[in-house]
């Protein structure tokens, strides 16, 4: 924070001296929340101009492609860390020694059990119904479990709150799968790693563990890491919103996956794979690429370049390395991963792209990943939901943690000045 001021003129208006913070790293904000006790608010559709709120958690540069959890690159995270570790960094504003992770380790796994009347609730949804309708309509469920005994007031009930969403997203995201294939609930293992648990879930069997290879393991922890937060997106700031309000937490988590399942916003590893189908062979790829180079076509290469990014997506370094590596662990010899590595080549060294920074992102490697893997694309904005899980219920626990008002945005008005209501057989 500094002393220094900006000052706003407007016509009509006496000069306003809004005050300017400084921030750790990024922009000078200009503060405008004066403004509402001198008759004016801004405009700023989309909120593309405006901080809603001030965070410690997670900071973007765009520009450099700079990603920090609570000052750490996401580099080094997804490269030297695991998914537990960080979930302790976003949830606790350090990284654990060995003890406080063990002990953060034992939280979870003792929480990874749903009630058992979850089950009930799967089986009222039809089997072609969308993994994310399942899982939102599930942790709602969860509410009415976990209402009474919350305090949102109390710093201890909010991180024991964070405890079980992080536990038991996996197991409910699970539930959605193997509800969707006609198979039995698989239960959590506490033997296995939070990847492998995932993982056993997901294609396991009661009392038959499924045998899962590192290099898989580790990919998916790196998906889980590389998703756990990024800053005031569009599901986070739903959620800081709906906590606002004082609800359920984990009714607020629902509206964030509510928002998350939006296509601009979590659908983007699953239009890779449409994409591909649309392209179809490796024959085809001179065609559409033309077809992504022409303005006036509609086409778009799905999973090159990023919004926030307009550099290098951070991310997708690391995803690309364990992209590779599964792709070589697996052997899998898929018409759609030799064509998704032929767009990956040409995407890098093409001039088109190279000038335009339209590299592959996170999304792309992902859902080839994913896709390799055996886990079909309605799942993969679920398995985004529960890896995000614990960035919306950090964000949700910081605001509580500080004095807030309930989330109150203006709107600029454009219709009728008041009218003279006419009775309807006069009209």
């Amino acid at each position: 924070m500094t002393d220094k001021k900006a000052t706003l003129k407007v016509d009509g208006h006496e000069a306003i001296e809004l005050p300017v913070s400084t921030p750790t790293l990024g922009q000078e904000v200009v503060n405008v929340s004066p403004l509402a006790a001198k008759g004016l608010f801004t405009f700023d559709p989309g909120f593309q101009s405006t901080a809603s709120c001030e965070s410690t958690i997670t900071y973007i540069d765009g520009g450099k492609g700079q990603l920090l959890h609570r000052g750490y690159s996401i580099e080094e995270l997804a490269s030297k860390s695991d998914y537990m570790e960080v979930c302790y960094l976003l949830l606790n504003g350090e990284l654990p020694n060995a003890e406080q992770k063990d002990a953060f380790i034992s939280q979870v796994k003792a929480e990874a059990a749903v009630p058992e009347q979850l089950e009930a609730v799967f089986q009222g949804f039809q089997r072609d119904a969308h993994p994310m309708g399942m899982l939102m309509a599930a942790i709602s469920a969860l509410s009415t479990h976990y209402h009474e005994s919350i305090d949102i007031n109390d710093a201890a009930s909010r991180k024991d709150t964070a405890i079980k969403l992080v536990a038991k997203l996996p197991t409910l995201s699970a539930m959605c799968y193997k509800h969707s294939k006609g198979e039995g609930f698989v239960a959590p293992d506490s033997q296995l790693s939070h990847a492998e648990n995932f993982l056993n879930m997901l294609f396991g069997s009661n009392g038959a563990k499924r045998e899962i290879s590192p290099v898989v393991a580790q990919a998916m922890d790196r998906i889980f890491i590389l998703h756990a937060d990024h800053e005031q997106n569009a599901s986070t700031s739903t959620v800081r919103m709906a906590g606002s309000s004082g609800t359920n937490p984990y009714a607020a988590i629902a509206a964030g996956v509510g928002t998350l399942w939006g296509p601009a916003h979590g659908g983007a590893n699953e239009a890779v794979l449409k994409m591909l189908d649309e392209i179809g062979d490796v024959s085809n790829i001179e065609t559409f690429i033309a077809k992504a180079k022409d303005k006036n076509d509609p086409f778009k290469l799905m999973g090159f370049g990023h919004r926030v990014y307009k550099n290098y997506d951070p991310r997708a370094s690391v995803m690309r390395e364990s992209c590779h590596q599964v792709l070589g662990e697996l052997g899998i010899n898929d018409p759609k991963l030799e064509l998704a590595m032929k767009l990956e080549e040409i995407a890098l060294n093409d001039d088109y792209f190279v000038e335009r920074k339209l590299f592959p992102n996170v999304d792309f490697y992902s859902g080839i990943v994913l896709s390799a893997l055996g886990i079909p694309t309605s799942m993969f904005t679920v398995i985004f939901a529960l890896s995000r899980t614990v960035g919306w219920i950090a964000h949700w626990d910081e605001m509580l943690s500080h004095p807030y008002r309930i989330a109150r945005p203006r709107q600029l008005y454009t219709n009728y000045d008041k009218r003279k209501f006419v009775a309807v057989d006069d009209r």
